[in-house]
C-alpha cells in the first residue's frame, strides 16, 4: 500500500502541476471565503444562506442572513439541508449539492439530493435526483442524507458521494459520478467506504492534499463523533482507517467540512455541535492533530451543517453587489493584482479604434519560463480587466519557434479612415518576431520569420529578447528596441514587420541596464525606462533616463531609481513597466510585474516565474524627473 500511495502521488501531482498552469484564479487570487449552511430544523429554516469573510475566522451573513436560494423552487420536499458547494478544479463552474429533505416530515422521510451548478455564486440551475425513483432494487431505501463532491483526480470527472440507508441496515457512503453537465448521475450508486466494523457512517467530508484523499465523517449511532479515513485512489476499496476520533469535545458532532486557509499550510475543520447549536472550530497543518481555534471565531448568524470555500475579489464583489454589505462587515480595500493568475512582462495599449484599454503580457508560472502562447485582456476603466483570449499560440501559429514565448509589444497604427493596423512584437526562442492584426484582440497573422535573430555588430552577450516600439510623434518615424545584457533600436521600415537597413544602434545607458526597454515622449523628452537585475532576485527594479533623441544618447539623472521593493507591504521583484497616458491628459500609469503576494518571496528562484501585473501612477516633478512610483497592494 505504502509503494502504491507514494507512486500515484507522483502522478497526481505532476498531473496537477501541468493542469494547474493553465489555471486561474490561482491560491493567491482568493481574497475572501464564502460560507453556505442552513440554519434550523424548521422548514422555512431549511434553505441555503450565505456569509463571507475576509480572514477565514470571522464571518458576516450575507443577504440579512435571508436565504439565497428558495427551498420550494429546487426541492421536491419544499426543503433543503447540508449544503456542499465546490469550485470546479478548472474554475469554469460551481457545483452545490443538497439533501433534498426537510426535518418536518421525519428523519428517514427523503430519497432525493440536488445538484446544482453556477457561473457567477447567485445564479444556480438545479436538478433534483431521486435515487429510488432513479434506480431499481430501492424499495426498502430509508434516507439519502448530505452529498458532497470532489474532483477524481484518476477518473478526471466529479464524483458525487453520500450516505444511505436501507432497511435495517447501517448508513453506508455511496458514490457516483456527475455527468458532464453536473445535471444528474451516471452509473449506478456504489459504496465508497465501509469502517472495518461495518457499523454506520454519514456525512463524508473529503480533502485531496499531495496526492492523498482525507475523509472525515461522522460513526453514527456508535460515539456519534468524526473519524478519518484515507486512500490514494478513490474507488479502490483500499482505506487507512485512523482510530481516533478528531472532533474536539465530548459533545456528539455532526455536519464536519474541511478548507484550507489560503496561502498557509493550515485546515480549518470546523462541525456542527448539534445537541447544543453551536458549531466548532479547529486548526490543523496535517489533517491529523487538531485544536480548538473557537476564541478566534465569530459570526453574526447561527449556522448548521455548512461548507467553505475561497473566493476571488471579483467573486467577493458580485456577491456584495447582489446581496448587499452587511452591517459590520469591512470590505478590504485593493488595487493590484490587476490580473488574475500569473503574468508578467506587461504591455498596456489604448486603441483609438475601440475606445478601451488592452494588456498584453506574458503567460507566467511555468519552470523555465516555458510558456508557449500569450494572451490578451481588455478594460474601459483600468479596473476590470476581461480575459479575451489567446491571440499568438507558438505552437499553431508560428513556424519558426515553439517556446519561450516572452515580453510581448504592441502598437496601433491608424492606416485610413476609422482603419487600423496592430502590430505586435514579442519573443520566441530568445529571437523577436512581429505578427499583424486588424483588431486589438486579433485574429494575429505572424510574419513568418523572426525580425531580430541576431546580436547587433560587436555586442558577444545576452539575448535578443523583451522588444518595444514606439512611434515618435516628432519625426513620425517607428522604432524598435530590444536586448537582454545590452540594449539595441533600430528603424522600422514603412511595412513594420521589417527594419532598416544601417539603422541598428546599441545604446545601452549603463551598467545597470539588465533588459526591457521602455520608451515614451513627454513634454519635449524621450524617457527610457529599463529594468535592473534578474527577475528571479527580490530586488528587480525599474530606472530610467533621458534623451533628446529616440535613438540616444541616453542621460542618466540623478536619483533614477524610480520602482522598487517594500518589504514591509510584502512587495519584492517589482519591473519590467510599459507606461500609459490617459489619451487627452497629463496622467500617466506605469504597469509592471512583481513577485506574486505573500508567497512568491518565499519560493526562491520561482518566484520569478510566478509573477503577478499591476498599475500604479506615475507621476512627474515640475522640471519633468519621474517620481519615485509609490507600490501598491
Amino acid at each position: 500500500m505504502r509503494k502504491k500511495l507514494f507512486t500515484f502521488c507522483l502522478l497526481v501531482c505532476s498531473t496537477i502541476f501541468v493542469y494547474g498552469q493553465y489555471r486561474t484564479p490561482v491560491e493567491k487570487d482568493y481574497v475572501a471565503y464564502l460560507f453556505a449552511y442552513f440554519t434550523g430544523n424548521a422548514v422555512e429554516e431549511e434553505q441555503v444562506h450565505y456569509a463571507i469573510s475576509n480572514d477565514g475566522y470571522n464571518y458576516f451573513a450575507l443577504n440579512g442572513n435571508k436565504p439565497v436560494l428558495a427551498s420550494k423552487d429546487i426541492s421536491s420536499t419544499g426543503g433543503v439541508r447540508d449544503p456542499h458547494i465546490l469550485r470546479r478544479h478548472d474554475d469554469q463552474a460551481f457545483y452545490m449539492v443538497l439533501t433534498d429533505m426537510t426535518s418536518s416530515k421525519g428523519w428517514d422521510s427523503n430519497r432525493a439530493l440536488i445538484l446544482l451548478k453556477s457561473d457567477n455564486l447567485t445564479d444556480w440551475t438545479s436538478n433534483v435526483i431521486n435515487i429510488q425513483q432513479k434506480y431499481p432494487n430501492q424499495e426498502n431505501l430509508k434516507r439519502v442524507w448530505a452529498p458532497q463532491t470532489v474532483f477524481d483526480e484518476k477518473a478526471r470527472k466529479y464524483m458525487v458521494y453520500w450516505s444511505m440507508q436501507h432497511g435495517d441496515g447501517p448508513d453506508i457512503i455511496y458514490y457516483a459520478y456527475a455527468n458532464k453537465d453536473f445535471t444528474d448521475l451516471e452509473g449506478e450508486p456504489k459504496p465508497l467506504f465501509i469502517p472495518k466494523n461495518k457499523k454506520s457512517c454519514i456525512d463524508g467530508d473529503i480533502i485531496y492534499k499531495n496526492g492523498i484523499y482525507h475523509l472525515f465523517y461522522k460513526t453514527e449511532g456508535d460515539g456519534n463523533g468524526l473519524k478519518k479515513a484515507m486512500t490514494d485512489d478513490l474507488t479502490s476499496g483500499l482505506w487507512i482507517e485512523q482510530p481516533d476520533y478528531k472532533q474536539q469535545t465530548k459533545e456528539a458532532v455532526e455536519g464536519s467540512s474541511i478548507f484550507k486557509l489560503t496561502n498557509t499550510d493550515k485546515y480549518i475543520l470546523m462541525y456542527d455541535v448539534y445537541m447544543k447549536g453551536s458549531y466548532q472550530f479547529c486548526e490543523s497543518c496535517d489533517l491529523d492533530q487538531f485544536y480548538v481555534i473557537d476564541q478566534q471565531i465569530s459570526m453574526d448568524f447561527q449556522p448548521r451543517h455548512g461548507s467553505i470555500i475561497p473566493v476571488t475579489r471579483k467573486e467577493l464583489q458580485h456577491l456584495l453587489a447582489t446581496y448587499s454589505t452587511p452591517k459590520n462587515y469591512t470590505l478590504v480595500s485593493q488595487n493590484n493584482p490587476v490580473l488574475e493568475g500569473y503574468h508578467a512582462d506587461p504591455e498596456i495599449l489604448y486603441a483609438e479604434k475601440t475606445g478601451k484599454y488592452y494588456l498584453y503580457p506574458t503567460s507566467d508560472g511555468y519552470i523555465g519560463w516555458a510558456g508557449d502562447y500569450f494572451k490578451v485582456f481588455s478594460s474601459e476603466n483600468l479596473k476590470d480587466w476581461k480575459a479575451e483570449g489567446t491571440i499568438v499560440d507558438l505552437k499553431k501559429d508560428v513556424s519558426w519557434a515553439d517556446r519561450n514565448a516572452w515580453a510581448p509589444a504592441i502598437i496601433e497604427k491608424k492606416v485610413g479612415k476609422n482603419k487600423y493596423k496592430y502590430y505586435y512584437y514579442y519573443t520566441a526562442a530568445q529571437k523577436i518576431g512581429v505578427a499583424v492584426a486588424d483588431h486589438p484582440t486579433g485574429p494575429f497573422t505572424d510574419s513568418g520569420k523572426p525580425l531580430v535573430a541576431t546580436k547587433p555588430a560587436g555586442v558577444k552577450g545576452g539575448q535578443e529578447i523583451d522588444p518595444d516600439v514606439f512611434h515618435d510623434p516628432v519625426s513620425g518615424k517607428y522604432y524598435l528596441y530590444w536586448g537582454n545584457g545590452y540594449g539595441a533600436v533600430a528603424e522600422l521600415n514603412d511595412d513594420m514587420v521589417s527594419l532598416k537597413g544601417n539603422t541598428t544602434k546599441v545604446i545601452t545607458p549603463d551598467a545597470t541596464f539588465r533588459e526591457g526597454f521602455y520608451v515614451f515622449y513627454r513634454n519635449g523628452t524621450y524617457y527610457f525606462l529599463w529594468s535592473e537585475n534578474d527577475t528571479r532576485s527580490e530586488d528587480y527594479r525599474v530606472r530610467y533616463g533621458t534623451s533628446k533623441s529616440p535613438t540616444g544618447p541616453i542621460e542618466i539623472p540623478e536619483n533614477n531609481l524610480i520602482l522598487t521593493k517594500n518589504p514591509e507591504l510584502g512587495i519584492y521583484g517589482p519591473g519590467h513597466n510599459s507606461v500609459l497616458q490617459v489619451p487627452g491628459k497629463d496622467e500617466w500609469y506605469i504597469v509592471y510585474h512583481r513577485f506574486s503576494r505573500p508567497n512568491g518571496i518565499r519560493m526562491g528562484e520561482a518566484a520569478g516565474y510566478h509573477r503577478e501585473v499591476c498599475i500604479d501612477k506615475m507621476e512627474f516633478n515640475t522640471d519633468g524627473s519621474i517620481k519615485p512610483v509609490v507600490p501598491t497592494l
